[in-house]
């Protein structure tokens, strides 16, 4: 197993999807099982696709960056900034289990709205 290659995969994956191509996203980089762990998404790559599509309909103008990547074993954590309307910014921590052929075949994710005041000067990042 390529570690350096999932976190690669895994970061083109998520990225390819967000910004509005979540088929070709799972036609490269899903195997035929995918495990979802996130309640607002079926399992099975069509239903990422479907919910991918729908996101990129209801919200086109959005951005993320990549804070950092890890990788241990067949697991890839992504730790990311997203902006949406109105500026609205996330925190997302996602989770992906990569099988033997280092194709993507779990996701868990954490999402947490960044509030606008804090209790010290430290980003979340």
């Amino acid at each position: 197993m390529d570690i350096q290659k999932n976190k690669e995969n895994a970061i083109a994956f998520y990225k390819m999807a967000y910004e509005g191509n979540p088929t070709k996203a799972v036609e490269l980089y899903v195997g035929e099982q995918y495990i979802q762990h996130n309640p607002m998404v079926a399992d099975g790559p069509q239903a990422f696709i479907d919910y991918f599509n729908r996101m990129q309909k209801e919200y086109p103008v959005k951005s993320m960056d990549f804070v950092r990547s890890v990788a241990e074993g067949d697991l890839v954590a992504l730790h990311t900034h997203q902006i949406w309307p109105d500026n609205d910014q996330y925190v997302t921590m996602d989770f992906f289990r990569f099988n033997a052929e280092g194709k993507i075949v779990e996701h868990w994710d954490s999402i947490q709205q960044i509030p606008k005041t804090s209790a010290h000067n430290n980003t979340m990042y």
